[in-house]
């Protein structure tokens, strides 16, 4: 068990200083937040654009290698359906926060 003997107190000026720390990181923390999302849709949105060209070579007859049309059209559907599923999960935090009474 600790020494509780060895406490010391803490000024107006301590509080402070560790609140300003606490903001920074929290700005940080959520920029990195922020840029890993940017991250996630883009690489999305460009697993759909080539599913999307996939589909047209095969509505065309272009196609050169039918599995990796399938491949490439079930990777977008999948990663479509993860980002619908982190965009759920937020939106259900944000209305938690919402009802959160202060």
């Amino acid at each position: 068990m600790a020494n509780l003997n060895n406490i010391s107190s803490l000024s107006t000026a301590d509080l402070l200083n560790s609140k300003s720390e606490v903001k920074k990181n929290t700005t940080s923390a959520g920029e990195q937040f922020a840029d890993v999302l940017k991250k996630s849709i883009s690489e999305t949105n460009s697993v759909q654009i080539d599913s999307q060209k996939a589909m047209a070579d095969i509505a065309t007859g272009q196609v050169k290698d039918l599995h990796q049309a399938a491949i490439a059209i079930d990777k977008a559907e999948n990663s479509m359906k993860l980002m619908l599923e982190v965009r759920n999960k937020a939106l259900t935090a944000y209305k938690e926060i919402l009802r959160t009474q202060m």
